[in-house]
């Protein structure tokens, strides 16, 4: 079976065709999704902005992390929620969608990020906690702004992008696009 074949089966579920019809569930969904995401890419940078010394440098990082990653978390699942009941309405649009594909990519890229600072550099950071942040901290903290304001910038490009103005057509619109072409 396809991605696209799945991708369909998916938006023919009831809670999919819920959130693609009612005329108010689907801008309400995505109004809670850009919240969260503003939410989740803001905490993050507070974290990030002070592993890079630029701000909240003489509070510790442990402090600023314990005080700020509960609503990083809470948000993100939010988000995600949210970004799973817009996916499932369109499915077959967005996993053929180069946007959407790069956002998840971009996602990832950050999740990976993230795992490696925590497991790897940030093992010790009662050692730096008040003092120079080590280079790989800074990395990992320039490398997670980077990846977050790409992924905004991905799903931004989303709601044009699944009108097909970039990427591959969907699968939904493959035989209009063919008869247009010629």
């Amino acid at each position: 079976m396809s991605i696209t074949a799945i991708a369909k089966s998916i938006e023919g579920l009831a809670l999919a065709r819920f959130v693609a019809q009612g005329p108010w569930v689907f801008p309400t969904v995505e109004t809670i999704h850009v919240i969260a995401i503003a939410m989740v890419v803001g905490s993050i940078a507070v974290v990030d902005l002070r592993l890079l010394g630029v701000s909240w440098t003489a509070r510790p990082v442990t402090e600023v992390a314990e005080e700020v990653l509960p609503w990083t978390w809470v948000s993100f699942a939010v988000a995600a929620i949210a970004g799973g009941l817009m996916f499932i309405s369109a499915a077959s649009k967005y996993v053929t969608d180069l946007p959407f594909q790069l956002k998840m990519l971009l996602l990832a890229l950050a999740a990976a990020n993230m795992l490696v600072f925590h497991f790897v550099t940030y093992r010790d950071v009662e050692v730096w906690n008040l003092g120079r942040t080590p280079r790989a901290a800074k990395v990992a903290a320039g490398l997670s702004l980077a990846f977050w304001i790409a992924v905004v910038t991905c799903g931004r490009l989303v709601s044009f992008s699944t009108q097909n103005a970039f990427g591959p057509p969907s699968a939904s619109a493959a035989p209009a696009a063919a008869g247009v072409d010629g």
